[in-house]
């Protein structure tokens, strides 16, 4: 039998509301991957199959760091479900206790992980204060740690997300660097969105980030300081401070699932 050199690393997938990640533990052991690995381990046909990739990585003077890869193999901004599922997968892998704090690259954030069965998990995490914002009637841009334009729309069951997102996203008026698109419809006052990503260049069935930016726009537009925001396959809840125009201790809620455990293998 003819002797195959690889390379492998081991991770485990998780889910936020259908948001779903490939998590490495690298904390004590170095993980390095290319982009075009790491974009490999995402590809829904050939690979794992993920909206991204997030490595634990050691930190200085927090339980860990936080590194977040788009599905296209390049490293992005914070994700808010990534962050809440790296939290749940921190916990199992018995690196931290049950209140964490960790750093990723929009800052500091704090975590509580709730754990309701071997694979369900409810989590909660600090969010970036909101210091500035631009608002009109029909549309909010905002920085919640990734970019994003929220905007209201109606019948968003049947719209086309992936066709008027990927316009927004591309569009150098709105940002030069690209930005997330959040369509938002009010029914009986819930507030359900659907979301399309720049890196994975389609709607995904949650965004963390997006139902902050989201939660913020509803309460900017309508009230409130304590809003739930349904997604396609959950609701997630959202709280925070308004201080004059600032958006201060957000705290973004919701469910994590441990979807399986693999070791994933590079054919040299």
């Amino acid at each position: 039998m003819q002797n195959i050199d690889y390379k492998g690393v081991k991770f485990s997938k998780y889910h936020g509301a259908g948001n779903d990640f490939v998590m490495i533990n690298a904390k004590n052991s170095p993980v390095i991957l290319t982009d075009d690995e790491v974009k490999a381990i995402c590809d829904r046909r050939t690979g794992v199959g993920a909206d991204g990739l997030i490595m634990i990585l050691p930190s200085e003077r927090y339980d860990f760091r936080m590194k977040y890869y788009n599905c296209d193999g390049h490293e992005s901004t914070f994700c808010g479900n990534g962050g809440r599922c790296i939290a749940a997968f921190a916990t199992e892998e018995g690196l931290v206790p049950q209140h964490i704090e960790y750093e990723a690259i929009d800052g500091v954030h704090k975590a509580l992980v709730t754990k309701n069965s071997d694979n369900e998990f409810m989590v909660s995490i600090t969010m970036r204060d909101i210091e500035s914002y631009d608002l009109s009637e029909d549309r909010l841009l905002i920085n919640t740690g990734s970019p994003h334009y929220v905007t209201r729309v109606k019948n968003l069951k049947d719209f086309d997300v992936r066709k008027h997102g990927a316009e927004i996203r591309n569009d150098k008026s709105i940002s030069t660097d690209g930005i997330n698109v959040d369509f938002m419809e009010v029914i009986d006052n819930q507030f359900n969105i659907r979301t399309f990503e720049r890196g994975v260049e389609d709607e995904t069935l949650a965004c963390g980030t997006g139902v902050t930016a989201s939660a913020i726009a509803a309460a900017l537009w309508y009230g409130g300081d304590d809003i739930n925001i349904k997604t396609t396959l959950a609701t997630l809840n959202v709280k925070f401070e308004k201080v004059g125009n600032s958006i201060r201790n957000i705290v973004l809620s919701g469910p994590a699932t441990h979807v399986f455990d693999g070791f994933y293998i590079f054919a040299k």
